[in-house]
């Protein structure tokens, strides 16, 4: 008996008993050699991977929990989660350093410098929890090498979160000095990028996802795509506009 599973940003995705399948690719066998890599050097909260079914389905451990959806829950805003993910996202980066993976083949474009593997989308909508606790995060088949603070400067922005007031997967009625508070505890958790380097990054990355999400929007005829082009560059052009007093709130911060 197979249950589909909604949520997140998974589309044909079941339950069969204690494991998930979800559509296969040619970068499959690559992100399943990441995963189990990571159990070998003993990170927890990473789905076990097996192999690929008779259906030509990858699958993977079925991990128990709630995943989170926008309007996000009250205590996704938490300081004590905003800091045990980057400290999650830190382990699982210090554990891909230097991994070398022979006929590799990724879903997504590797970023330089290929300092870890990234996650790519390290979100919280990808975090599977616990009576409001971070248990595990999922979804890795868009991984690829990177610079770690291709991953950081996303979380920043989903979960400090760094987004423009009008923006409803923001925090309702967030302010700029909050928003930079919560990014100094992140990259104090995190341990290595200043408040500058990450939102710097973060205008980048939502530049690219405005270019990719533009370009599926035309390659699948779907003009509701338009609407997250827009919520993207709206963020763009909010950092741009506040970004001085978000990096000045975070450096207070981290003092």
């Amino acid at each position: 008996m197979e249950e589909v599973l909604s949520g997140g940003n998974m589309n044909e995705v079941v339950r069969a008993g204690d494991t998930v399948r979800r559509p296969s690719g040619p970068w499959t066998s690559t992100v399943h050699e990441v995963l189990r890599r990571l159990h070998l050097k003993g990170i927890e909260g990473v789905p076990q991977a097996y192999d690929i079914d008779d259906a030509g389905r990858e699958s993977l451990d079925f991990v128990p929990g709630s995943v989170p959806s926008y309007p996000m829950p009250v205590w996704i805003w938490e300081d004590s989660f905003l800091v045990t993910a980057a400290g999650r996202l830190r382990e699982f980066h210090d554990a891909t350093a230097g991994l070398n993976i022979v006929d590799a083949v990724w879903k997504t474009p590797v970023h330089e410098p290929a300092e870890v593997v990234c996650h790519n989308d390290f979100a919280p909508y990808n975090f599977v929890c616990r009576d409001g606790q971070f248990s595990a995060v999922i979804d890795w088949d868009t991984i690829s090498p990177g610079p770690r603070i291709w991953d950081v400067a996303y979380l920043a922005y989903r979960l400090c979160p760094l987004t423009a007031p009008t923006n409803p997967d923001g925090r309702p009625g967030i302010s700029c000095e909050d928003q930079g508070r919560r990014l100094g505890r992140l990259l104090g958790a995190y341990a290595d990028f200043t408040a500058s380097e990450a939102l710097i990054v973060a205008v980048e990355r939502l530049e690219d996802l405005a270019r990719f999400t533009a370009a599926e929007a035309q390659r699948q005829s779907r003009s509701d795509l338009a609407g997250h082009v827009n919520l993207y560059m709206n963020d763009v052009e909010y950092l741009q506009t506040a970004g001085s007093s978000i990096v000045g709130a975070a450096e207070r911060g981290i003092l």
